[in-house]
C-alpha cells in the first residue's frame, strides 16, 4: 500500500510498472535507493519509451522515399535480412511469454520494416513482386505467432539473430561505401535505431536474462552504430542524380 500522499493515478501507473513491494520501499519507507526497485523502475520506464519511440522510428525514412519516389541506396537484401531478424525476435519472445515491454517495439518495427521492403521493390518497379512479398511474409508471420510453431524451431531462428543483423547491416555499409553516399537512409531513423538497441540490452538483461537475446541487441548496437558513423563520414556529400 502506497503513503496516503500519492495520488491513486501515480500509484495506478507506479503498479503498472514495478510491484506493490517496491512502491513500498520507494514511497512508504523512503528507501530511493533500494537498487532492484530502481533497476527495475529504471528498465520498465525505458522499455515502453522504446516501444513508444519505435512506433515512428522508422516514419521518417518512410517519408523520405515517399517524397523522393525513391528508395536508392537503400540495399533491398539489407532490409529484408533486418526483417527477418526483427520477426525471429518478436516470434521467440511471443512465445517465451516475456514482459511486452521487453521486447514490444519488435512490432512496430516490423510493419514499418515490411513497408519499406515494400516501397523498395514497388519503385524500383517490381509492382507484383511487391505484393507477393507482402502475402507471402503475412503468411509466415501468422504461422510463426499462432502457436503451431515449435518452441525449439523459434529458438533455431531465433540463434540466427546476431548473423543475420550483422550481414544485414555489412549489406547495406558496403552498398554505402561503393556509392560514396547514403542514399535514402534517413539520419534520424539510424541514430535512433542505434539508441534504442543500446538500451535494450539493458532491459533485456533485467527483464528477461536471455542471454542470446542480450546477445543479439549488443550485435544490433555495433552494426547500427557502423552505419550511423557512415552517415556521419558522408553527411556533406552530394548525391550524384543518375543519368538518363
Amino acid at each position: 500500500m502506497a503513503a496516503s500522499w500519492v495520488p491513486a493515478w501515480l500509484e495506478s501507473l507506479l503498479l503498472f510498472l514495478i510491484p506493490p513491494s517496491c512502491i513500498e520501499e520507494l514511497l512508504v519507507n523512503f528507501n530511493i535507493l533500494h537498487v532492484e526497485c530502481l533497476k527495475t523502475l529504471i528498465s520498465k520506464v525505458l522499455g515502453y519509451g522504446i516501444i513508444l519511440g519505435s512506433s515512428i522510428v522508422k516514419v521518417p525514412q518512410v517519408i523520405k522515399i515517399l517524397v523522393a519516389k525513391s528508395a536508392e541506396g537503400i540495399s533491398i537484401y539489407g532490409v529484408l535480412l533486418e526483417l527477418t531478424a526483427i520477426t525471429n525476435t518478436l516470434a521467440y519472445s511471443y512465445a517465451n511469454k516475456y514482459p511486452f515491454s521487453a521486447y514490444g517495439e519488435a512490432l512496430f518495427m516490423l510493419l514499418q520494416t515490411a513497408a519499406i521492403a515494400f516501397m523498395v521493390l514497388y519503385f524500383q518497379g517490381k509492382h507484383a513482386t511487391a505484393v507477393g512479398f507482402l502475402g507471402c511474409y503475412t503468411a509466415i508471420l501468422s504461422y510463426l505467432l499462432s502457436g503451431m510453431a515449435p518452441m525449439s524451431v523459434l529458438a533455431t531462428l531465433h540463434a540466427t539473430g546476431m548473423p543475420v543483423v550483422l550481414v544485414s547491416k555489412m549489406i547495406q555499409a558496403i552498398a554505402n561505401y561503393r556509392q560514396g553516399h547514403t542514399g535514402q537512409l534517413s539520419a534520424i531513423t539510424v541514430f535512433l535505431l542505434t539508441l534504442g538497441s543500446m538500451a535494450r540490452i539493458f532491459t533485456s538483461h533485467q527483464e528477461t536474462g536471455d542471454t542470446l537475446l542480450i546477445m543479439t541487441y549488443v550485435v544490433s548496437t555495433a552494426a547500427n552504430a557502423l552505419i550511423a558513423l557512415q552517415i556521419v563520414w558522408y553527411w556533406n556529400v552530394v548525391q550524384k542524380p543518375k543519368a538518363e
